[in-house]
């Protein structure tokens, strides 16, 4: 007979045997080989045998060993080769009440994290982000790139993520880095303050801003950021068209964005006029004529620095939009502005020999134009 655990066991046959038999039910080498690409978490297999008290503790590079007592967080173990016994289990040596010198054999849960980089993981807006732009409205913008990232703090990350489960891959947290790294990414471009027409020239810094705001969030499951990049940031056709359109235009004379726009809208507006509007559609088209023709003496102005003198005999108009000057416009082009509401009767005017500015239907001549024009028509 022999005494184990407290017990007395009866020995028949090979006694030998026996011993190697509750020899081994003792873990004396607790190491971990990955031969994946994809797992983060492995739990080392313990199977209701006890760990041997001096027992052998191999951690490799890009790996931590984390120790769990009873569901509750214990030591963990860097890379190195680490003899197990109470001096270097201090929290184990704790929460076991054990005193010093302890030798039998323990039980606990044995984790072993991957703390290598994770490179080349895939992110996008799966949809659009909103933006509004003070010249172009709201505007609908997509962005994908990659990120790369490791595990920093081996405890912090299983309490917070992966928890008991005896494996854990990349799959389960890409994901959920992917969710927050939109929510972010939003929040960076909002900040950013780039130009719309900016992004494809900026993406460095969207990136750098984006790893900052992700860097905090992460932490906080002891995950780090250790790469992230914006690839492409993509926008509607019809918004690139008129962007090309606006940056040719100012190429050559820097009117602003609200003229264009008008311009774009009349021509629309006439395009789509049906026979009982003819009328007014012609009127919106002398009016888009008469605009365009109005931008493109202003961009004579601007090349030569000086502007060709009156027709004789013609009456020309000078109005103020939005602060600036704008003309010369004859009768005609300012009855058409009038009709299509660019002109109002609270439009600022002059012409030469005018000592001051004045409203429209202050000064006679112009004042008449107004009285000309038609009522609406009754719905």
């Amino acid at each position: 007979m022999i005494l184990y655990k407290n017990q007395i066991i009866p020995v028949k046959g090979d006694f030998m045997g026996i011993f190697d038999k509750l020899k081994n039910e003792f873990i004396d080498i607790i190491d971990w080989t990955d031969n994946t690409d994809d797992t983060i978490v492995w739990k080392f297999p313990r199977h209701q045998n006890e760990i041997k008290m001096g027992a052998k503790l191999t951690v490799r590079e890009s790996q931590q060993a984390v120790f769990f007592n009873e569901g509750k967080l214990a030591d963990v173990f860097q890379p190195g080769m680490h003899t197990l016994n109470t001096s270097n289990m201090p929290i184990m040596t704790t929460l076991q009440s054990w005193k010093h010198g302890f030798d039998s054999p323990f039980k606990a849960d044995i984790f072993f994290v991957n703390t290598k980089q994770f490179l080349d993981q895939k992110w996008g807006t799966p949809n659009p982000i909103i933006l509004d732009d003070s010249r172009f409205g709201m505007i609908e913008v997509r962005a994908f790139g990659s990120f790369a990232y490791k595990i920093s703090d081996a405890g912090k990350f299983i309490k917070e993520v992966s928890g008991t489960n005896g494996e854990y891959t990349v799959d389960g947290i890409t994901n959920q880095i992917k969710n927050i790294i939109i929510t972010k990414f939003t929040d960076s471009v909002g900040e950013g303050n780039f130009p719309i027409e900016k992004f494809a020239a900026n993406l460095e810094e969207l990136s750098k801003m984006g790893q900052d705001k992700l860097a905090a969030d992460c932490a906080e499951y002891g995950i780090t950021i250790t790469k992230f990049l914006v690839a492409n940031v993509s926008m509607p056709e019809e918004l690139k068209k008129e962007i090309f359109e606006y940056s040719r235009l100012n190429k050559i004379d820097m009117q602003k964005l609200t003229q264009f726009k008008a311009a774009k809208s009349i021509e629309t507006v006439a395009g789509n006029e049906g026979m009982g509007g003819s009328m007014m559609g012609a009127g919106m088209g002398m009016a888009m004529g008469n605009m365009m023709g109005n931008m493109m003496g202003n961009m004579n102005t601007q090349n030569t620095n000086q502007a060709p003198p009156p027709i004789p005999g013609a009456i020309s108009y000078f109005i103020a939009v939005n602060g600036q000057q704008q003309g010369p416009f004859n009768a005609d082009q300012l009855k058409a502005g009038i009709s299509n509401g660019q002109v109002t009767k609270d439009t600022m005017v002059w012409k030469q020999g005018m000592a001051n500015w004045i409203k429209a239907s202050e000064n006679p001549e112009t004042a008449s134009f107004f009285g000309a024009t038609p009522p609406p028509i009754p719905s």
